[in-house]
């Protein structure tokens, strides 16, 4: 293959319909967005620029500390819980047989074929009080007592479980759109990985879990962190899933930058936030960076 250094005019001319796309529809519109996060909002409602902190001092008043706050621990539980569902599922595809490899992979997949917005609110039929989880409940709880002996009129109503417009099915739904993001980069980790070190530690006398905890853990830790990462971003930036599935109570940070774009007009406080959580994005890509030098180089060693 040739280096793009000895072809730089060809590689010039490659490059410059996807150096247009991105500086026009990504990096113009977020320049705008950033100029915008130090104007302030008019008395109409309309966006005046200027250069003021005020919105980024403003973020950080205790009402907006809380969402923020919030936010972060819903963020980590949910990436936690991914990694805790992602691994097991990774290494069962990756083990799989030939012929399923590929089958439990579509089905990992199949979610992104369906709208997110439709397959969020497909959850309110699942967690509402009389819908299919609390159906599933009741029937376990009638089958259970009229074994034990209770009749018709004896049996104990059922009381449907409040699990729908609070903080436990936003945690639900962002675990189920966000899982494939955490599947899928240890999966691949897994497949590149030398399994014959796996074979090693169990010839050795190690077992089952000490191999998957001390050897293929440490052996798949990239996949664990780029995974981590995208769960731990797409989460904290989504606002879909609380605003359809949450209450009143389970208000994210990515609700308030939409609603401050929306119906409270005030553009420049929404940049602000969009910002924040931007920056915060710029330094966990900064750690995963420093994280995969230094495993280079520990490597190279």
């Amino acid at each position: 293959m040739q280096d793009w250094r000895d072809e730089k005019k060809e590689f010039s001319i490659l490059m410059l319909p996807p150096m247009f796309w991105l500086l026009m529809f990504f990096t113009l519109p977020l320049a705008v967005v950033w100029v915008y996060s130090f104007g302030y909002r008019g008395s109409l409602g309309e966006t005046n620029l200027g250069f003021t902190f005020a919105n980024y001092v403003r973020s950080f008043e205790l009402i907006h500390l809380a969402i923020i706050w919030k936010t972060i621990w819903i963020t980590v539980l949910v990436t936690v819980l991914c990694f805790l569902f992602g691994f097991p599922m990774a290494m069962a595809i990756s083990f799989a047989p030939g012929k399923w490899k590929l089958r439990l992979l579509m089905l990992v997949v199949l979610p992104f074929w369906t709208n997110l917005l439709v397959r969020t609110y497909a959850w309110i039929a699942i967690l509402r009080p009389r819908g299919i989880l609390n159906g599933f409940l009741e029937w376990i709880h009638t089958t259970w007592y009229r074994l034990i002996g209770y009749g018709a009129e004896e049996l104990p109503s059922f009381v449907p479980w409040e699990i729908l417009y609070n903080d436990t099915a936003v945690v639900i739904g962002l675990i189920y759109v966000h899982l494939p993001f955490m599947i899928l980069p240890i999966y691949a980790t897994m497949e590149k990985m030398d399994k014959s070190y796996l074979e090693a530690s169990l010839d050795l006398g190690s077992g089952q879990m000490r191999t998957i905890f001390r050897v293929m853990m440490p052996l798949c830790m990239t996949g664990i962190v780029s995974g981590a990462m995208l769960v731990f971003v797409l989460t904290l930036g989504n606002f879909i899933v609380a605003d359809v599935l949450g209450g009143t109570n389970s208000l994210m940070i990515g609700n308030q930058i939409a609603r401050q774009f929306g119906a409270a007009r005030d553009w420049p406080f929404g940049a602000a936030l969009s910002f924040i959580i931007l920056y915060a994005t710029f330094i966990l890509l900064w750690m995963r960076s420093v994280y995969a030098t230094r495993l280079e180089q520990r490597d190279a060693k």
